[in-house]
């Protein structure tokens, strides 16, 4: 396809698709760099910005970019990255917050946090959260880095989905996308970033790449894997598509979104459909994907479940926090639904089931009656003696259900996002399933997380600032050496 600039309706230097962390921190390093930047990002002002609107906004702290180095290898398992990309994210992850700082944010320590992988080499690496104001969620990172990229003279088009890359010749030169106006031609000509988010709301690819049943998702339901597939067809490879984030969530009837669950005492157990048990339910380690069960970090939860409890869990307090707690997530920031104190409206709603007996709930699920007693009797059992043989959970978690009336519903892995994508090295360029970079095309974020297996809290967001830098420069600059590019970072 000719690049000819007769065929396009804009142009620009450095041309960024998606306005999250990732994609605003790249236009902001390309407007640094002294790169003409256009955002184009699918959603209007009003639900733009992707997973990072709604996440908590913040970073983990690196104290050291060696120990830091040390402990991505420990997390990633058996699922090991290229040394390059490895070291590339322990060094730019340590600049984060300085970066911010230098854009004018006021970033402070933001509660007490550890590492959730604390067995792990390199653990010690992790200094805790720190955000925007010192304070979780509530969209002030991702205000922030609007007001930034603004400021430094990016421009941002909403409502305006990138569909296809335009090659010529095997290389990248523009992007065509959807506007209110039509089908619009843009041509870039340093580099096109992709920073588009995951495939978490995408069922074929959820099915696919996770093997998993459609399931809804904590973030932003505009994650469809529109840059997967742009990048696919222009060539790419793909990298860790099995990997996700999933937390333990409420599946909501008719709805693409699904609320985090966190309930406030101990009192509840996970039964598959047959009526039992099948894992421990409250793994002392881990936290943001992984979880330590059977001596493995694996992923948990990885199946849908019934989560059943009983009248003293439900008077306990919302299986759900209150944003008052916790101002993170779709339902809870975009939606504004606020979950009952008493967990009474989701009840009357029809999100939780309710019965006066065990038996009574069994059948309102579809379980055997007579499995789903026994399986009660048997937790019952291990709480009293204080030892769950089955599964070792924590005799601190160990609340027996024996208060009527029971409840139940349905937990499904609520996806937070995906970690897998089109392949890239180091300098974010995308690389062809021979590992040879494709001309003018660049990913950080979502899209294509650095992430093999396991990460710890803030991981997200500072893997997203830190390569959406490197694609930024890189794209601004694209025949610079990874020297001259830290260079132009840091003046």
């Amino acid at each position: 396809m000719p690049s000819s600039p007769q065929r396009y309706d804009r142009q620009t230097d450095v041309l960024v698709l998606g306005a999250g962390a990732a994609g605003l921190a790249a236009a902001i390093s390309a407007r640094e760099a002294g790169a003409e930047v256009l955002i184009l990002e699918k959603c209007p002002p009003e639900t733009a910005g992707g997973n990072t609107r709604v996440s908590g906004g913040s970073w983990f702290e690196n104290l050291d970019a060696d120990q830091a180095a040390t402990y991505l290898r420990s997390l990633c398992g058996d699922f090991p990255l290229p040394e390059a990309v490895l070291r590339t994210w322990a060094e730019e992850t340590r600049h984060t917050t300085g970066w911010l700082r230098s854009l004018g944010a006021n970033v402070a320590v933001n509660g007490a946090y550890t590492p959730e992988f604390p067995h792990l080499d390199g653990a010690d690496c992790y200094g805790g959260y720190r955000s925007v104001d010192g304070r979780m969620g509530d969209q002030l990172l991702y205000r922030f880095l609007v007001d930034a990229a603004l400021a430094h003279g990016a421009e941002i088009r909403y409502a305006t989905p990138g569909r296809e890359l335009v090659l010529d010749g095997g290389a990248v030169t523009g992007v065509l996308a959807e506007s209110a106006d039509g089908p619009l031609r843009v041509r870039a000509r340093t580099g096109v970033v992709l920073a588009t988010g995951g495939f978490e709301n995408d069922p074929a690819m959820v099915r696919d790449y996770l093997r998993l049943a459609p399931c809804p998702v904590w973030g932003t339901p505009a994650a469809t894997g529109d840059g997967h597939r742009m990048a696919q067809k222009a060539g790419a490879d793909l990298w860790h598509m099995g990997n996700m984030t999933a937390f333990s969530g409420i599946r909501v009837p008719g709805s693409e979104t699904g609320f985090f669950l966190a309930p406030p005492a101990a009192g509840h157990i996970w039964v598959a459909p047959d009526g039992r048990r099948f894992v421990d339910e409250a793994p002392a380690l881990g936290g943001h994907g992984q979880h330590r069960i059977r001596g493995r970090d694996e992923l948990h939860p990885a199946q849908p479940a019934y989560v059943v409890f009983d009248e003293r869990t439900r008077r306990a307090g919302p299986l759900c926090p209150p944003r008052t707690y916790l101002p993170v997530g779709w339902k809870v920031l975009m939606e504004g639904y606020d979950w009952s104190p008493d967990n009474q409206a989701e009840i009357d709603r029809g999100w939780i089931r309710r019965a006066e007996t065990v038996e009574g709930l069994a059948a309102e699920l579809g379980i055997a009656p007579e499995v789903l007693a026994e399986t009660v009797r048997d937790w019952n059992a291990a709480c009293a003696a204080g030892y769950d043989a089955r599964f070792g959970r924590r005799p601190e978690s160990l609340t027996p259900l024996d208060q009527g009336p029971y409840y139940a519903f349905e937990l499904a892995p609520l996806l937070g996002w995906t970690s897998g994508g089109p392949r890239r090295d180091e300098r974010c360029r995308v690389l062809d399933p021979f590992g040879a970079a494709i001309p003018g095309l660049y990913a950080a974020g979502s899209v294509s997380s650095t992430y093999s297996w396991a990460k710890d809290g803030g991981f997200h967001i500072a893997d997203a600032l830190a390569f959406g830098r490197v694609a930024g420069r890189t794209a601004a600059a694209p025949s610079a050496d990874l020297n001259d590019l830290e260079e132009i970072n840091a003046g």
